[in-house]
């Protein structure tokens, strides 16, 4: 792990020096280090300077940058610099240019602009990889590899159709296979050669990101997308471990990134690190759930926070500032939920473009007589101060959410039964519910090992692959606590119904069967009425989006509905499974009853809030070694007087007594080392 090498947390960020005359350099040098920052990600952009036509590599300006770096005592987190192709290799060679949702061919320009099938990319990428890895392999400077930037987008051309038929080939072996699992008689699609297969846009089968007549042809073209990226990440990771097998390998996500299934890339990365923009006014439990769900891709290994604005942002509608003190507070918040480092975007602001205006540790005025400098300053001597107590440490959690790339698409595919349900806004609801309590929360995958949980939650489990039922049956009848909502257990892995009656796969675990499906329109709501048995969840609660219409199976009914003509029905149900227990929640309820309904589960699973909770304070706990850190975040712009319950040892920032009562600043942060 990189880790072993560090004594202390990285600081840094983006840094492009080739963009500025060579007389700023040694400006910048002094001005990084005295922001207290020890590593700078080089290198990003700059293929068309390492290599201005076919024959011709030049290296002189990036050895001069890792030269640099290494007197200044500043580790090179050095990338690939293949997220965009020079304009030569576009002209001389247009069949590397992608081809848009549209059927639109590109021309040269923006990044990410480079077929992830074509073999020229993949050629000239490759070498180019193999040539830096040669070249700065025994490098003092370098720590570790940054492949491309940003993976992204989608093509549809040639290349990528004929590649995608050779996918497609591999996975269902013969067309009569393929026909059987799109349902290709529906509408006399059935293919009866493989040429016959284009992919799906607007010139054939979708008509939007959302719309498709073909669920699965669209959910396999875009797992191909994914993979297609990914082959191109793995043959320029083979070119660096082929010369520098101990230098970690990474490239920077981007949280709940639809287009990719990072659960998959994460199998071929050293080290997950993810790049962190949330707005000024997306929930801060929001951006908890995408740290934690970037832990969880390597199974609860500590990540790299890769990027972040020091202060303003260039690309959103609306591009306010930090408010003083939310840079270290957001900064701290990656920290608490596993992160290794804290690095930015950018550490010299652009001159030009259209990232002049994104933040940066050195402004245009050039010096560091500035705002957002002295908080920089500040967070980098904090991070000496703390020294390596963090670094590798773990966050511990009893509860599991599943989260799963192939579920999102194939919901948000689906041709109904409503256009508002939006996958990570349902996940997301139940994250939240146990983050407003303090309650650790692991994000998982469906390969994940569920016996280390106690509680398991599955929102909108829509589609159940092979073999997962009978694993979560496991995990139940050997004790665990399983949660899941409507719209659950209704297709296959090629979104092909399940018949038999809802909730498919799952209908046994959960003792239940769903009729219908009813879908509110925007403005509608119903009510979720508990009974007598509830206990401390006793009372009404609104709900909407969606309302399965269920009946009981066994399952004991906790709740019904209050309105429509389906008043009475189950709307909350348990089901025992062998030494555990199933719940199903058939519709979209308010926020009180998830945090009432799993509060109480927790309660009586055993696992208690870090400390008492409060609005607006946010928890968390690493671990390393037996010894225990816990975080406490204020997202309040005002001081908190807060309880920190059993929590008791010494604040590491200002090295004070924490126990009992305590009065937390304004977007403030306790560190605290647990006795």
């Amino acid at each position: 792990m990189i880790s072993s090498k560090l004594s202390k947390m990285l600081y840094g960020g983006d840094y492009n020096p080739e963009q500025w005359d060579k007389s700023v350099w040694p400006e910048d040098m002094r001005m990084i280090r005295l922001a207290g920052m020890d590593i700078a990600t080089v290198n990003v952009f700059s293929w068309a300077m390492l290599q201005p036509n076919d024959e011709t590599y030049d290296f002189s300006t990036l050895d001069e940058i890792m030269d640099m770096l290494h007197a200044n005592g500043i580790y090179a987190c050095l990338a690939t610099s293949t997220g965009a192709h020079p304009a030569w290799m576009a002209r001389k060679y247009p069949e590397i240019l992608r081809t848009d949702f549209e059927g639109r061919k590109r021309k040269f320009g923006g990044r990410h602009n480079s077929c992830p099938n074509s073999l020229v990319y993949r050629t000239y990428s490759t070498k180019l990889a193999d040539k830096i890895a040669e070249r700065y392999k025994n490098h003092p400077a370098l720590l570790l590899w940054h492949i491309s930037n940003e993976y992204g987008g989608e093509c549809y051309c040639d290349n990528c159709a004929a590649a995608f038929r050779g996918w497609l080939r591999n996975k269902y072996g013969t067309l009569d296979k393929l026909n059987e699992q799109w349902n290709t008689k529906f509408w006399g699609h059935t293919f009866y050669d493989w040429e016959e297969i284009v992919p799906p846009n607007m010139l054939s089968e979708q008509w939007s990101s959302r719309h498709t007549c073909f669920q699965g042809i669209s959910l396999d073209y875009t797992r191909f997308n994914s993979d297609s990226m990914l082959d191109c990440y793995k043959l320029e990771y083979a070119e660096l471990k082929k010369h520098t097998p101990d230098i970690p390998v990474t490239t920077n996500l981007m949280g709940a990134y639809k287009p990719l299934d990072y659960f998959k890339w994460a199998k071929h990365m050293d080290i997950v690190s993810w790049d962190n923009y949330p707005s000024a006014d997306t929930p801060f439990s929001y951006t908890a759930m995408m740290h934690d769900l970037m832990r969880g891709l390597k199974d609860g290994q500590p990540f790299l926070l890769m990027e972040q604005t020091p202060s303003q942002q260039n690309w959103q509608p609306y591009n306010s500032l930090k408010r003083p003190g939310v840079m270290s507070l957001w900064s701290y918040q990656a920290v608490a939920h596993g992160a290794d480092s804290v690095m930015f975007f950018q550490l010299r602001r652009s001159v030009g473009a259209c990232e002049k205006y994104h933040g940066a540790l050195i402004e245009h005025v050039g010096h560091e007589h500035t705002r957002v400098f002295r908080e920089c300053a500040q967070l980098g001597g904090e991070l000496v101060q703390l020294g390596d107590k963090l670094l590798d440490s773990r966050v511990s959690a009893k509860v599991g959410i599943i989260f799963d790339w192939d579920n999102w698409w194939a919901i948000e595919y689906s041709s109904g039964p409503t256009i508002a349900l939006k996958y990570t806004d349902e996940v997301h609801n139940y994250y939240d519910a146990l983050h407003q309590q303090n309650i650790a929360v692991d994000m998982v995958g469906l390969d994940a090992d569920f016996s280390q949980y106690d509680v398991l939650i599955a929102p909108v489990l829509y589609m159940v692959k092979p073999g997962v039922a009978e694993r979560l049956e496991q995990f139940t009848a050997n004790g665990g606590t399983f949660i899941t909502t409507f719209f659950s257990g209704i297709v296959n892995e090629n979104d092909i119904v399940t018949l038999g009656g809802y909730p498919g796969e799952l209908r046994k675990l959960l003792g239940i069967w769903v009729e219908e499906i009813d879908a509110l329109f925007p403005n509608q709501t119903n009510r979720i009425i508990m009974k007598d048995a509830a206990g401390s969840l006793a009372g009404e609660y609104e709900c909407s989006l969606l309302c399965d219409l269920l009946h009981s199976e066994g399952a004991e009914v906790f709740a019904e509905y209050g309105e429509d003509f389906y008043q009475g029905m189950p709307a909350l149900t348990r089901n025992r499974f062998g030494q555990g227990d199933a719940w199903y929640v058939a519709s979209s309820p308010e926020p009180s009853f998830l945090q009432g309904l799993l509060g109480q589960i927790c309660a009586d699973r055993g696992i208690p809030p870090i400390i008492p909770p409060k609005a607006g304070i946010e928890t968390t706990r690493r671990t390393k070694d037996g010894q225990s850190y816990v975080f406490v975040l204020n997202h309040n712009a005002d001081a908190q007087t807060i309880e920190l319950g059993s929590v008791t040892g010494t604040e590491l920032l200002t090295e004070s007594k924490a126990e009992g009562q305590i009065v937390i600043a304004g977007r403030g942060v306790l560190i605290i080392e647990e006795k």
